[in-house]
């Protein structure tokens, strides 16, 4: 009984997939032709941007919204101009990005040589990834904005 519950389940599975693709081949085609981004990951910034992109005034907005805008972590006493990975926003599409740059770390030579010369310059890991992301943020946002403008 079990078994078969697990066959109607993956059946399940593979439709509800099969749609999403088709529905986000036709919403946001520019997300799907970037290194790394997949169905899974186009449809959660589509459902991080609302299918209203213009409620958000620029690519910081968001960045914010996805939780990678850089907030300052200096005591106020120097200007050394540190910045810490931001906690707030849109778990899952700060996930999302997450997984983009880490598949790019592992198949992208231009995002792996960017990632070792930071690192040549002292930086930590989660610096690195956190500038990453908010690049990879600003390029999402203008594939939104061009994707569901048109739509």
């Amino acid at each position: 009984m079990l078994a078969h519950r697990i066959t109607a389940l993956d059946t399940e599975i593979m439709a509800a997939d099969k749609t999403l693709r088709a529905l986000t081949r036709q919403t946001v085609p520019t997300l799907l032709e970037m290194r790394q981004v997949g169905v899974q990951t186009a449809a959660q910034f589509v459902i991080t941007a609302g299918q209203n992109i213009d409620r958000m005034h620029s690519e910081a907005a968001f960045a914010r919204l996805c939780g990678v805008s850089p907030i300052p972590a200096s005591s106020g006493h120097t200007s050394a101009g540190r910045v810490r990975l931001n906690r707030g926003g849109d778990r899952q599409a700060n996930s999302a990005l997450h997984l983009i740059i880490v598949g790019r770390l592992r198949s992208d030579p231009a995002t792996r040589e960017y990632f070792q010369r930071r690192k040549a310059e002292h930086k930590t890991t989660a610096e690195t990834i956190r500038c990453l992301k908010r690049h990879l943020a600003r390029k999402i946002y203008r594939g939104l904005k061009t994707d569901l403008l048109t739509t």
